[in-house]
């Protein structure tokens, strides 16, 4: 009875915490947009004010994008990898704001290992499946290849035993809380953009056209709700309208199909990006499959001549963006307001942090992949052959004559039926 009475009056303590009573608010971030446009803009009203100093920098952004694909995938990787660890350190640096004042031991040391532990895990899988014959070849990456799922359990394991020691009385809520927080911060940020890269080694194309048509879909609906926006959309966002959200849409889809006939044409873009083993060295060359090929389609009362089956996809594509992506800038809205905050942090000026600007790719991400695996994607070769490789002899000599068997039975193979009558 003693125990109980004393787990209760902890309990008791526990609840009269600053987490049940709601968060506190986050401190305004400052205006960081540069002195010489607010010098050139001083002029205007506030509203068209930001509206230049979003144009402004939304060009600036465009710019570095075109930059970064003519650098190639491995920069691609790059960029993904640090707008990863930007978000991650935005959304993070949210809970230690809003609870500093507890002084939590390890909050944000623990937080950067999980980090650390899930990319260890994610890029770790992703090396073992794209650069096998190098890893195979190494005998050092052989090892962690090898035992890598073990190595990130135990990395994550010690992660999880120093969140249990470092438990404070009277703080047990508030330290479950945040290590719930910094798991979700994983789930959304560290997951997707794994997915990003996925999609890169698919074809450049996979990644570009997503990423464009939710960039397309965010410039059109704010252009359509500044110009014409008189309909709100829903209260999490009240500048959004129904008039940006529908002529985002069109404009998204037509911007979509235009796109992807640009970029089916060109080899760089629609071919995957594999390891070349004899030049260590990424490359981008293939024979371009059917999907990006042009071709003629006969609708009732209507043909469609020299039009690229992914075309067909990128309207998929573009209509996700277009309807489901704005979602994903919902939540964001949801989730800054539960914490009075207008932007994750002032990164950009005009625009917020960069999770405000990656809200909805990480949605998209996620879409691209799964649509991928479920309507593009059959079943790879060259991986095929990977696996076979990594056996024992007798174990490719029995798969060896398996598959020889089979292909005489259907006919496959009649000069070996031939040899052997």
């Amino acid at each position: 009875k003693q125990t109980s009475h004393s787990e209760l009056k902890d309990g008791a303590s526990d609840s009269d915490s600053k987490v049940d009573s709601g968060p506190p608010e986050v401190p305004v971030t400052s205006d960081d947009t540069p002195e010489v446009l607010n010098k050139a803009l001083s002029g205007l009203s506030s509203r068209w004010r930001n509206w230049w100093v979003r144009g402004i920098l939304t060009m600036a952004m465009i710019s570095f994008f075109f930059f970064i694909i003519y650098m190639g995938p491995i920069v691609l990787m790059m960029i993904v990898l640090c707008v990863q660890i930007k978000c991650f350190q935005e959304i993070i640096h949210i809970g230690y704001s809003v609870y500093h004042s507890y002084h939590l031991p390890w909050f944000r040391s623990l937080s950067w290992y999980f980090l650390l532990c899930v990319n260890y895990f994610f890029y770790g899988e992703t090396v073992t499946d794209y650069f096998f014959s190098l890893v195979q070849r190494e005998e050092p990456l052989r090892i962690l290849s090898k035992y890598h799922r073990f190595i990130s359990f135990a990395l994550y394991l010690t992660g999880f035993c120093m969140f249990v020691l470092s438990l404070v009385k009277k703080h047990y809520r508030l330290q479950f809380y945040m290590f719930g927080w910094t798991h979700v911060t994983l789930l959304i940020v560290v997951t997707q953009s794994h997915l990003i890269i996925h999609n890169l080694f698919e074809g450049m194309i996979w990644f570009i056209v997503p990423i464009s048509c939710v960039i397309c879909n965010d410039i059109m609906a704010y252009m359509f709700g500044f110009f014409f926006g008189r309909t709100p959309l829903i209260k999490l966002s009240p500048k959004k309208t129904w008039e940006g959200f529908i002529g985002g849409f069109f404009a998204t889809v037509v911007f979509g199909i235009l796109l992807s006939y640009v970029m089916a044409g060109y080899r760089y873009f629609v071919c995957p990006v594999e390891f070349n083993n004899d030049t260590n060295r990424f490359q981008v060359d293939c024979e371009p499959s059917e999907l990006f090929q042009l071709t003629d389609y006969v609708l009732p009362k209507m043909e469609l001549r020299w039009l690229y089956p992914f075309q067909i996809h990128s309207v998929a594509l573009s209509a996700f963006a277009s309807i489901m992506g704005p979602f994903g800038g919902f939540f964001a809205s949801g989730f800054k307001r539960a914490f009075k905050i207008k932007d994750f942090a002032n990164t950009i000026p005009g625009h917020g942090g960069i999770m405000d600007r990656f809200d909805c790719q990480y949605l998209m991400a996620t879409f691209v992949n799964v649509y991928i695996a479920s309507f593009i994607r059959g079943p790879n070769p060259s991986k095929v052959i990977q696996q076979l490789l990594a056996l024992r002899p007798d174990q490719q000599l029995y798969i060896f004559n398996s598959l020889k068997t089979h292909l005489t039975e259907r006919g496959l193979l009649p000069a070996l039926e031939r040899a052997a009558a």
